[in-house]
């Protein structure tokens, strides 16, 4: 079988003539039957990426004159890391580095069935079961360090607007996240519909990073809204490792994940431990840096293990700070009464 697809969904390297040849028939008019759509699936995606660009400026535009004289202005700077980490995708979608090729060719080689997309009851089925491998995605990216050194890159804005939504790092090509949707291909969809849905799920998510829609009534029960990515993005603790879902809620709320935008709770964007330079090269791959500094010092092979596999914030020597520390620490600063607060009652 020939494979001519990244990770994003976008043709990489096309087969031959001669390749094609000498496929097995029906492989080979499979693939010619795609061909084309393949071409035309790289115009729109190229097409997409300038339009949300070119919204994102101009609610950047919106955004620095409603904040000109408030406390917050907007940032700017965010805007230009954002842009030069799609710069940055896009020469490298131009290397052969993506492990969704390899992986996705073992899938379908092994697979169970071949899944035909002939009703609108399959494709209901194929998005409740690419939201469901999103979710599990997502929360991985969070939960084990080695994802999420790709994936902080993607929440270190402190300022959520929708240049945010693009800003996704470098990395994720090389780390393997394709074993999330792998048990797709598996069961006998065929690759190039489960990239191609994936696409429609980051892009229903782009128009989530913003601040200025609210709360939109009965579809924040099953829809991810804005006001639900609000608290994902949020570094507050209450808020943190909350709302996973791409398009829908239905499996944090399944799982025991989903939290709701709380008015005497405010979110506060970014990382815990923000993000303060404005070095495009430092956003990228200060996580990785730090997780190789702390394998190398870890002292153990275990411990070097635990650096790479447990969640961000995890520490050999128990002074770490995870998202369940956060909660324990903050926990116990609730249940701490002053004793001047106490006088006179």
């Amino acid at each position: 079988m020939v494979y001519a697809w990244s990770l994003a969904g976008q043709p990489t390297t096309l087969a031959s003539p001669d390749a094609i040849a000498a496929l097995p028939a029906d492989d080979a008019s499979h693939l010619n039957r795609y061909l084309p759509i393949m071409s035309t699936t790289g115009k729109i995606a190229l097409f997409v990426t300038v339009f949300i660009i070119g919204v994102s400026l101009i609610e950047a535009c919106v955004l620095t004159r409603t904040q000109r004289n408030s406390a917050s202005p907007f940032d700017w700077y965010e805007v230009w890391i954002s842009l030069a980490d799609v710069a940055g995708r896009k020469l490298l979608a131009l290397l052969p580095l993506s492990l969704a090729t390899p992986i996705f060719a073992l899938a379908w080689d092994h697979r169970l069935f071949t899944v035909t997309l002939n009703s609108a009851l399959m494709l209901f089925v194929l998005f409740i079961g690419q939201e469901f491998c999103y979710y599990w995605y997502h929360r991985a990216s969070h939960r084990i360090r080695f994802f999420w050194a790709t994936h902080a890159v993607h929440h270190s804005p402190n300022q959520l607007t929708l240049s945010s939504a693009y800003r996704l790092g470098l990395t994720g090509k090389l780390t393997g996240s394709a074993i999330f949707f792998t048990p797709l291909v598996w069961l006998g969809v065929r690759p190039e519909i489960v990239l191609a849905t994936l696409s429609f799920n980051l892009l229903y998510q782009f128009w989530l990073h913003n601040t200025w829609t609210p709360k939109l009534g009965w579809l924040e029960y099953v829809f991810n809204t804005p006001s639900a990515h609000r608290v994902h993005h949020a570094s507050n603790v209450d808020y943190l490792d909350a709302n996973f879902g791409g398009v829908l809620v239905i499996f944090d709320r399944l799982f025991g994940t989903y939290a709701e935008e709380r008015a005497d709770e405010p979110c506060r964007y970014g990382l815990t431990t923000p993000t303060r330079s404005r070095n495009p090269l430092v956003v990228e791959f200060e996580h990785w840096v730090s997780l190789a500094r702390d394998v190398a010092s870890a002292g153990s092979v275990w411990a070097a293990i635990c650096y790479v596999i447990l969640p961000p914030g995890w520490r050999a020597d128990g002074a770490g700070e995870t998202t369940e520390a956060l909660r324990r620490q903050s926990l116990a600063a609730a249940r701490t009464v002053p004793a001047s607060t106490t006088q006179g009652r």
